[in-house]
């Protein structure tokens, strides 16, 4: 079976690993500040603060920046629906706004006509690991006043104009999890230049506790949302070949687009030259003539993993049935959800499984 897809775990990890068990010291300690160090330079950032999941990244994310009941979100409708989630969690309200099938990110063009005077925060989603158009985002944001919370959760490494997606807003949030570029198993980054609320994300991370001169205090009502130094330790060792990951994942993309090229319905993902795209995701469109469902189930009795992409928001029963929405509210990402698939991407692939691949699609029509 060619998985869908598979971490690569650097030999070296394994010994640090045991290092760490043997220390009996695991939770949040000087792997955890290492790896946080390593991170504000690769990303060129003042302070990283890491955390349990993406998930949990994007929660507290929120509520630094004191999103609460009766406040709206502005995210894109083609999702991970954990996007939405956290804003529901803090009890705002995430308002949906459709994406462009260029870049399967947010429409600029459509979030100012969803601006309201509850809005507080625009949530962009670098979505499969390409940029959305963040410097048009930030100059809506300046222009309303409002925060900007980036979901790059797919996007480490990621770039818009030379710098790097997650340190344009208030607090970029990214994944660790297993179909990540890098992973810690679960594990997740928040990043921003803002010092107190960099303060304020350590404190809720771990219980609420905050230091002063007369010792330990539990200023907020925190949660359990730390990083363990086993997770810290694999993560290290990955970043080290951050670069070389990405660049191998860039060569597969390349690859599928050659061998797609004569194949028309298929539709590969477009390249942007202010964008510098890691392809968390080789997500394409079918045409409206291929049942997507019934190509994902032709690949697997061919012994290949796939799936569809993400979420179209509106098309999931929470959603859909507290806010009334509907399958033609948001027309590409409903398109994006029923007709993408995204195809096996990693360094395990070589050339062969990039050839199986492409004669199993045209075998299908």
């Amino acid at each position: 079976m060619i998985k869908l897809s598979k971490p690569y775990i650097p030999e070296e990890t394994y010994e640090k690993v045991i290092d760490v068990l043997k220390s009996g010291l695991l939770v949040q300690g000087k792997y955890v500040e290492q790896f946080e160090n390593e991170l504000k330079k690769y990303l060129g950032i003042e302070h990283v603060v890491l955390v349990s999941s993406g998930t949990a990244a994007l929660h507290l994310a929120l509520i630094s920046l004191g999103i609460k009941e009766g406040d709206e979100v502005i995210v894109p409708a083609f999702t991970y629906p954990a996007t939405a989630n956290v804003v529901e969690l803090v009890g705002a309200k995430p308002v949906l706004v459709d994406i462009t099938l260029d870049d399967f990110c947010i429409n600029v063009e459509l979030i100012e006509g969803a601006i309201t005077p509850k809005t507080k925060a625009i949530m962009p989603v670098h979505e499969f690991g390409q940029s959305a158009d963040i410097d048009g985002i930030m100059k809506l944001a300046e222009k309303h006043g409002l925060f900007v919370v980036e979901d790059a959760a797919c996007a480490l490494g990621t770039e818009f104009n030379n710098k790097k997606c997650g340190t344009f807003g208030h607090i970029g949030c990214f994944s660790l999890h297993p179909r990540k570029a890098i992973t810690t198993g679960e594990g997740g980054v928040i990043v921003t230049n803002n010092l107190n609320i960099a303060e304020k994300l350590k404190a809720y991370r771990n219980h609420g506790i905050q230091y002063n001169e007369k010792g330990m205090d539990f200023t907020y009502a925190g949660f359990n949302y730390r990083l363990t130094e086993i997770q810290a330790v694999i993560g290290i060792e990955q970043l080290k070949i951050l670069d070389e990951l990405i660049e191998k994942r860039i060569q597969i993309a390349k690859m599928y687009d050659d061998l797609f090229s004569d194949i028309s319905w298929i539709n590969t993902p477009n390249i942007f030259a202010e964008r510098k795209m890691v392809y968390q995701t080789y997500h394409i469109l079918v045409d409206e003539v291929i049942n997507r469902d019934d190509l994902i189930i032709h690949l697997k009795m061919n012994d290949i993993e796939t799936n569809y992409g993400a979420q179209a928001l509106n098309c999931l029963t929470y959603y859909r049935n507290k806010y009334n929405l509907h399958d033609e509210d948001f027309p590409n990402a409903y398109k994006s959800y029923k007709k993408g698939l995204a195809l096996p991407l990693g360094h395990y692939l070589d050339i062969n499984a990039i050839l199986q691949i492409q004669k199993t699609m045209k075998d299908y029509k």
